[in-house]
């Protein structure tokens, strides 16, 4: 290239180079003045109002939100399962053959009711032939008695006789007894499961019968994640919804705790104890659980507000239209909002937009805010 046409490029980047220093450059704004160029400033490029341009010289403008609080930890919603009050499975004492079934599906029953019975024939002749010794034993201990009178026996016949009696008088209860486990009954009060038994049938004590539940409440089985572990305690109320039926809401209250968390889940096993008023709730179902807190409070800021640095998140908080930096612990995020640790209070501005020229004690302007006024609302917080 010529030296002339590298003569006038030169000349042409220095023109240019000395225009945009003249024009945004805040130490130019004296010699517009002086050269009567300072209206047309103002009509070129200068931001409304007649201040510098957007981040040349002058405070910069940001763009800044509220800061709001929010509540977490204070509702536990949670899935438990159903089951009945005491439940237990009927089963045979012994084996034998069923002769009679008195109880059917679904009856309810009270408390050592009779379900069915066993053959018992060789029971009642063994009850017999007991009760037909101890009327021997109690005779021949009456003839030993009156013998007694006229020392006609000795005190060793007499002992031998009682001895004997109280033999027989055992072997009836015992014949009794055997005689009882021919019978099944209900172990305690409530409703009866499907029964399969029928007469003829042969039963063994490994045998169920049926199954007995009390349902006149239900217990609740559930898990309490770890952060409310010191909020669960004993007699406190819960909510509870059956699935099958989200319009019915009882109200139970916790009767159990477990003594500690498991350690795969990290969660505490809790039971509560649920009225079953009209037997509308069944043992196996599945309910919805919830309970209320009084939470904790944390302050709010717009995502965007946080920013980061070597020693971790923080915040730019204007006070007074000065900005400093408050450093901030993240405790949980949402859509629109972050929950902090932080000492910020509700209402407080912080900087969302425009930190990059930002740095600790300078004077900002807050978008869409008259500088005369000194200290707006900014854009409010999400």
């Amino acid at each position: 290239m010529a030296i002339w046409k590298q003569s006038v490029v030169a000349l042409l980047l220095v023109v240019l180079a000395g225009g945009g220093w003249l024009f945004f450059h805040p130490g130019g704004e004296g010699v517009r003045i002086s050269l009567g160029l300072a209206e047309a400033s103002q009509s070129q490029g200068g931001r409304p109002g007649g201040g510098p341009p957007f981040g040349f010289g002058g405070a910069p403008t940001v763009v800044s939100a509220a800061v709001g609080t929010s509540i977490i930890n204070d509702r536990l919603s949670a899935v438990g399962d159903g089951a009945a009050l005491r439940s237990v499975e009927v089963t045979s004492e012994v084996s034998g053959r069923i002769t009679e079934v008195l109880k059917a599906s679904g009856d309810r029953v009270a408390e050592n009711e009779v379900i069915a019975r066993l053959d018992s024939s060789s029971e009642r002749i063994a009850l017999n032939r007991a009760q037909l010794a101890v009327r021997d034993a109690e005779n021949r201990l009456e003839r030993l008695n009156r013998m007694q009178r006229s020392n006609s026996i000795t005190e060793v016949e007499i002992s031998d006789a009682e001895t004997a009696l109280a033999s027989a008088r055992l072997q009836v209860q015992e014949a009794e007894l055997a005689l009882a486990r021919r019978t099944i009954r209900a172990p305690l009060e409530g409703v009866l499961g499907i029964v399969t038994l029928q007469p003829g049938a042969f039963v063994s004590s490994q045998t169920v019968v049926a199954r007995v539940d009390d349902r006149s409440e239900l217990l609740v089985e559930f898990r309490v994640p770890e952060r409310f572990v010191t909020a669960v305690t004993l007699e406190r109320e819960i909510e509870v919804t059956p699935v099958a039926r989200p319009g019915l809401r009882i109200n139970g209250t916790i009767t159990a705790v477990d003594s500690r968390l498991e350690a795969d889940s990290r969660t505490l096993r809790v039971q509560a104890r649920v009225p079953n008023e009209g037997d509308l709730l069944r043992p196996g179902m599945s309910f919805l659980i919830n309970m209320r807190f009084t939470g904790d409070e944390y302050p709010t800021v717009d995502p965007l507000a946080i920013q980061w640095q070597s020693s971790g998140p923080f915040v730019w908080m204007i006070t007074d239209g000065r900005v400093s930096q408050m450093p901030v612990q993240i405790i949980q995020r949402n859509s629109d909002s972050v929950l902090v640790e932080a000492d910020l209070s509700p209402g407080q501005q912080v900087v969302t937009e425009g930190v990059q020229s930002l740095r600790p004690g300078a004077q900002v302007q807050i978008a869409g805010e008259n500088p005369s006024n000194g200290g707006g609302q900014g854009r409010p917080s999400s």
